[in-house]
């Protein structure tokens, strides 16, 4: 199996199950034939754990066998070697931009994780043979416990209940609501109530557990003296944003990788406003926001998956849509490709579709058959991964696409789109580069007439990176973008036309792992990206030529990666693969830096501990800075489950 997830642990648990992964790959246990308890007791041994010696409810594989018990995989086991076993090993195999999560990170992650990507995301064409009791079983195998105890991660299990519950009052000029705290997705704090010389003396003010948690993939949002903040538990959780003490918990039905967006909301008694939210399901969130009560959920229909926060404005919530066949789509039985990029148009008063597009105009099509003769599609792919962008006074919204899958490359892969917020008719479009077909298990020496593309794309998509919209200072409204293939561009936002094109690598363009993956910030005079490459980098431009200004490296550990960039005046705030949260001036210089890679006291009395720094970016709001910590992402980085809490 293969997907967005995963974090390293240090359960017991996980020597066991690599132990007898390990045994399986010997064959020392190949079908459960034959295996006596000396045979079984050769797995544990290198993670320090015994299995019981006779058959019983805590052994379910050991059966017997002239009167000797007799120990067969346990449920799952056989299924994840048999199909998934072949990419998930215990060293990291490369697919393009992705490392494949390898065995120890599948082991620590939670196993509701897993059983999303195996029924809605990454993995569910993979796993499609799978029965849903057998994607249970494989979970629950890999994660070493059975699906949720949702007592356990919910708000009532954990001892720093807030005294009080007051109603909430409005979401204020100071706050962070949602990916950016403004709907031009500058990320730009302009009111957060910290100065740039405040940075250099931030300090931990408290640290909350995410129960169950291993990969922390949801940016905080802060509105009206709240924190509001996902888990891949399923949960979402709202804290007093001084103290850390917990008001709610709301158990959704699947995790997704969201910021939650806090909007007025009508038509529900007693109601004022509510938190919006999209899963990895497909299915779009309303809940009370002062005590977490569902007020309505509505599943969005198609072939995608979300991958990023939705957008609020006006009464409508803007949802970006995923094509789910970046993995499935090379396997000759597949037929490849249907799934495309989209935007949907929600009415957050009642949760109702308004209208939903493609990010292909063009239909689908049958175009032949591969070499065995299963039906082609086409075009399909043009994944939106990042949040829309909002221009009211266009009244459209702004989304960056990705690469296409299968033989034919679709005209909007790899642009920035423009849609009506009226009804989602695309306006313009410009496309960055032109034919990049890209998916897993494909290469350059695929051939000619399977699935594959005859020549296999740069995978250069504009990712989790959304387009920002500013105003410069003459009056002149910039549309900026930048994404994989290491290209910032300046567009006109009445048509489309490119203003600028500027090359943020030296000489040699980047591979398929992308040089400016997470999301860039904005100032109103300049645009900061974080750069993909040894050591890490941030670099800024002039936003009315493109010009840079400087390219500062951060002397990240050897993976080189960075995470989305948050702005105040005269700073920017940018964590680390390195799980190192850093300040850095007008200068380029680091002004101040903290590790979040360790364990922690919590709040709430949740074992807890940081990791890598990657898509959720820092939240600025209030005096205060908010990081989740322990983003695995597709790199395989540092788990973690804790949000972290710095002021002054």
């Amino acid at each position: 199996m293969h997907g967005s997830y995963g974090r390293a642990s240090g359960r017991a648990g996980v020597g066991l199950r690599l132990g007898v992964l390990g045994l399986m790959a010997a064959g020392l246990m190949a079908g459960g034939a034959g295996a006596t308890p000396a045979d079984a007791q050769q797995g544990p041994a290198a993670g320090g754990t015994s299995m019981a010696s006779t058959p019983d409810a805590a052994n379910p594989g050991a059966k017997l066998s002239g009167g000797r018990p007799v120990f067969g995989p346990p449920p799952g086991m056989m299924l994840f070697t048999e199909k998934c076993g072949t990419c998930h090993t215990q060293k990291p195999m490369k697919m393009g931009a992705w490392e494949v999560p390898t065995i120890a990170s599948l082991n620590a992650m939670p196993p509701e994780q897993i059983y999303t990507a195996m029924t809605t995301g990454k993995m569910a064409a993979m796993a499609a043979s799978f029965t849903t009791e057998q994607k249970r079983q494989v979970a629950e195998f890999l994660a070493g416990r059975k699906l949720i105890d949702k007592a356990a991660i919910s708000a009532s299990a954990m001892t720093n209940r807030c005294r009080s519950n007051p109603p909430l009052g409005n979401p204020a000029a100071s706050d962070w609501n949602g990916w950016s705290p403004t709907n031009n997705n500058a990320r730009f704090q302009a009111n957060g109530g910290l100065a740039a010389a405040d940075l250099p003396k931030l300090t931990l003010k408290w640290a909350f557990g995410l129960p169950g948690g291993a990969s922390s993939f949801s940016q905080p949002t802060v509105a009206a003296g709240r924190v509001f903040v996902g888990s891949d538990n399923t949960a979402i959780y709202s804290l007093d944003e001084h103290t850390g003490c917990v008001y709610w918990s709301f158990i959704a039905d699947s995790a997704g990788r969201y910021a939650p967006v806090v909007a007025p909301i009508k038509g529900h008694p007693h109601v004022n406003h509510a938190v919006f939210f999209a899963t990895a399901s497909n299915t779009v969130y309303a809940v009370n926001a002062r005590n977490g009560r569902l007020l309505w959920k509505a599943p969005v229909p198609g072939l995608h998956a979300v991958s990023a926060s939705l957008a609020y404005y006006d009464g409508r919530l803007y949802v970006p849509f995923t094509g789910t066949e970046t993995v499935s789509g090379s396997d000759p039985h597949y037929q490849c490709c249907r799934s495309r990029g989209a935007v949907a148009a929600l009415d957050a008063n009642t949760g109702r579709i308004l209208w939903q597009v493609t990010s292909i105009p063009e239909p689908l099509q049958k175009i032949g058959k591969n070499q065995i003769g299963t039906q082609l599609w086409g075009p399909s792919g043009a994944s939106v991964w990042n949040t829309p962008t909002i221009d009211p006074k266009r009244h459209l919204v702004y989304v960056g696409t990705g690469n296409s899958f299968g033989p034919v490359a679709a005209a909007t892969s790899d642009s920035v789109l423009a849609l009506s917020m009226k009804d989602g008719r695309m306006a313009w479009h410009y496309q960055l580069f032109k034919d990049d077909s890209f998916m897993l298990g494909c290469a350059d020496t695929s051939p000619a007439g399977g699935n594959c593309p005859q020549k296999i794309g740069e995978d250069w998509d504009f990712g989790g990176s959304s387009v920002i919209l500013q105003t410069l200072a003459d009056g002149r409204d910039v549309l900026v973008a930048a994404g994989k293939g290491g290209v910032a561009i300046g567009l006109d936002p009445d048509n489309g036309k490119l203003l600028w094109r500027t090359p943020l690598y030296d000489k040699t363009p980047p591979t398929a792992d992308g040089l400016v993956v997470f999301g860039g910030a904005a100032d109103g005079q300049r645009v900061y990206y974080s750069l993909q490459r040894a050591g890490g980098g941030l670099t800024a431009l002039q936003l009315d030529n493109g010009r840079i200004d400087w390219t500062a490296a951060l002397d990240t550990d050897a993976r080189g990666g960075i995470g989305a960039v948050s702005a105040l005046p005269g700073a920017v705030l940018v964590g680390g693969w390195d799980g190192v949260l850093r300040a850095v001036n007008q200068s380029g210089q680091v002004v101040w830096h903290y590790d979040t890679r360790r364990k922690y006291a919590t709040v709430n009395g949740v074992e807890a501990h940081g990791g890598s720094l990657g898509s959720p970016g820092p939240t600025i709001a209030d005096g205060m800075v908010f990081v989740s910590s322990g983003y695995i992402g597709m790199q395989n980085g540092y788990s973690g489950n804790v949000i972290l809490a710095f002021a002054p």
